[in-house]
């Protein structure tokens, strides 16, 4: 029998949130309350309304109309504001820590946040912001962002972020669909030990962006010392916050449940971003349920997630405010100055919850030796309760990584893998404090999300068996829509079409025999030799097994009216010097081949494997296949921007080992 490699404590079970949520609801174990959330949709999310939403909920919890996903509505008939749930106390209490690659740091108390975002909502109304108006923010991972956005929700305004890395096509893509009214923006962000200037490609985006009636930005880096000036027409942050009264109080404008709080862009690596509209009290109710039941956030706990303004982890992130926690803001790169600075902070704020993607624990496995790769040897990380991991797909090895090098010395951590996505700003797979860990698996579905597995005729797979990751029934944070889809057409082609009515998630997926499930990468870069179904990722955890691969990369090449599948292996650096037109070493590409046939199956096996240096990722750290089979195959990158290394596809052009 499979062994898990973490099992909770009596006295963990016991005082995790989920157990009193069980017990509150009348339900025997997990499993009950889990099928009671699927089967009393209303009954559930009343419970989770009750965790603690300031509003008024109305007479009907769940509306099934026309008993379609897409025809269900969650409290049709509440009023809520979303800014006041995450703005509830006003007191002394540390709502935000704030640091960077630099060092850097800043504390705000609940007071403090709440001033601020009162001075920022009273200026945004003084230029005639209005419920419905888009505020966007090209800004920095910093207290300021997080109070543009609650001062937006404060009045009904729908905020839209990106990440300053961005650059001018990739923020004009995304924030000229959405024609905001407002832009925020930094001067300037630190990353990888360097100091990169946004204030020159500030005046090329303004002139792209003709709805902004203000541009005001947050000095971030000091823009003293730029080289460029501000454009004529922007005003400070300083200078925006002082038009408002020194003792203005924050209003709360109340609206419906299903009012638009957020939009989120998709990748776009297939083509220009979707602007998904996310509602307000979806998106507050989901986040309560996930944050309080599947990763046991409590009234002063500390929550990290290292992520930017341009990944939906960062909306997830700072919702942990309406559970009265703190949310820890690092901004930067996370080997800066070294590959522990995350550790450091953890350490420093007694972090119970630390939220890092699969990609960052690969590095710190693959890339660092001795004491650098084992945390828990040079840090306390005592109050580590939880360790989130989403991105990508964590492999067996990572899991014990992080058992063996990361969890305090008593291993009593949760390492809560899962999976989900700005589709839903949330999770359908994720982790329970009351359960078991086993190797490779995400623990379970999310509570209140119908998640199994479809065959591709729409049957249900058994269990173990690989197919399509869907969703049976509505859950509340399901998109409000896309922008500019007035009537629905693209939203219900992006998740509804593959199998009617049914939400394909398009993820290759499979559920254990322990109630969990397995990712194996995405639906649309499966690869299909010989008409057999492959998830990347179960190649990638066997080849990155290997000490000489460092990190790999599989597409399907279309060949001989066939797919055949190409590897790009980076190689680690010891023992295997070269430049990247040099071929995988014999015995490297023999031990590969090995490997794979052994634990995959001889179909799996690469017919080419081709060495690279470097691998190209979206933003969020997701591999991009599907931006190497395009170059491969001839085809244009529809959105470079999106990548965070586009330059990392010059590589592979005109490869001559993919000729033959």
């Amino acid at each position: 029998m499979v062994q898990p490699i973490w099992t909770p404590s009596a006295q963990r079970i016991a005082a995790a949130n989920i157990t009193r949520f069980q017990e509150t609801t009348g339900h025997a174990n997990g499993a009950a309350l889990h099928a009671w959330s699927i089967d009393r949709p209303g009954e559930f999310w009343d419970a989770v309304w009750d965790l603690g939403v300031v509003g008024e909920r109305g007479s009907v919890s769940f509306d099934a109309g026309d008993a379609t996903m897409l025809g269900a509505r969650f409290f049709p008939k509440a009023r809520l504001n979303f800014a006041q749930n995450l703005l509830r106390e006003t007191n002394d209490e540390v709502a935000i820590v704030a640091t960077d690659e630099t060092g850097r740091e800043r504390q705000l108390s609940r007071a403090d946040l709440h001033s601020l975002v009162a001075k920022i909502a009273w200026a945004m109304r003084s230029v005639g912001v209005q419920p419905g108006d888009r505020i966007a923010a090209w800004m920095a991972n910093v207290p300021e962002t997080v109070a543009v956005m609650l001062a937006a929700a404060s009045i009904g305004a729908v905020f839209s972020s990106t990440s300053p890395d961005f650059g001018t096509a990739g923020v004009v893509d995304r924030f000229g669909q959405i024609e905001p009214v407002l832009l925020f923006v930094v001067d300037g962000y630190f990353y990888g030990g360097k100091t990169h200037d946004c204030l020159e490609r500030l005046h090329e985006i303004i002139p792209r962006l003709p709805t902004v009636r203000q541009t005001i930005v947050v000095r971030n880096v000091g823009t003293d010392g730029n080289r460029v000036s501000l454009p004529a027409d922007a005003i400070s942050f300083d200078e925006w916050c002082a038009r408002a009264p020194e003792d203005v109080q924050c209003e709360f404008t109340q609206l419906p449940f299903d009012h638009p709080v957020a939009i989120l862009y998709s990748s776009g690596t297939t083509g220009p971003p979707k602007c998904i509209v996310h509602r307000s009290g979806g998106l507050l109710l989901k986040h309560l349920s996930e944050h309080q039941l599947h990763c046991d956030i409590k009234p002063g706990d500390r929550v990290l997630y290292f992520t930017t303004c341009g990944w939906m982890m960062w909306n997830w992130l700072v919702s942990a405010l309406a559970s009265d926690a703190t949310i820890v803001l690092f901004d930067g790169s996370p080997f800066q100055p070294s590959p522990m600075v995350l550790f450091d902070v953890v350490q420093r704020h007694r972090v119970s919850l630390l939220g890092i993607s699969a990609k960052f624990i690969d590095s710190l496995r693959n890339d660092l030796v001795g004491a650098a790769a084992q945390p828990n040897v040079r840090h306390d990380l005592s109050a580590l309760r939880t360790i989130c991991s989403t991105g990508s797909p964590l492999v067996d090895e990572g899991f014990e990584y992080v058992y063996d090098s990361i969890a305090a010395p008593t291993r009593d951590v949760q390492l809560a893998s899962m999976s989900g996505g700005t589709d839903l700003c949330g999770c359908l797979v994720m982790g329970d404090p009351t359960l078991p860990v086993f190797r490779g698996e995400i623990q379970g579905p999310a509570l209140g999300v119908a998640a199994t597995i479809f065959a591709d005729d729409g049957s249900l797979m058994p269990v173990g068996k690989t197919g399509e990751l869907v969703c049976t029934s509505p859950f509340p944070s399901m998109p409000l829509g896309f922008w500019n889809d007035p009537d629905g057409a693209k939203y219900q082609a992006a998740y509804f079409d593959r199998f009617a009515g049914i939400w394909a998630h398009g993820d290759f997926a499979a559920e254990t025999v322990h109630g969990g499930f397995v990712i194996y990468g995405r639906s649309d870069a499966t690869l299909n030799p010989g008409g057999v179904r492959i998830g990347t990722a179960e190649l990638y955890r066997q080849v990155e097994a290997l000490d000489s691969v460092a990190e790999a990369l599989a597409i399907g090449q279309p060949w001989q009216g066939d797919v055949r599948i190409v590897l790009f292996v980076r190689l680690n650096g010891l023992g295997y010097p070269g430049s990247v037109s040099d071929e995988v070493p014999e015995d490297v590409q023999r031990e590969i081949r090995a490997k794979v046939r052994t634990n995959c199956s001889p179909r799996h096996v690469p017919a080419k494997i081709v060495r690279v240096d470097d691998l190209p990722r979206t933003r969020s750290g997701k591999l991009a296949e599907l931006a190497v089979a395009d170059v491969v195959a001839g085809r244009t990158v529809r959105n470079r921007e999106a990548l965070a290394n586009p330059e990392a596809l010059d590589q592979f052009r005109a490869r001559r080992e993919l000729q033959t």
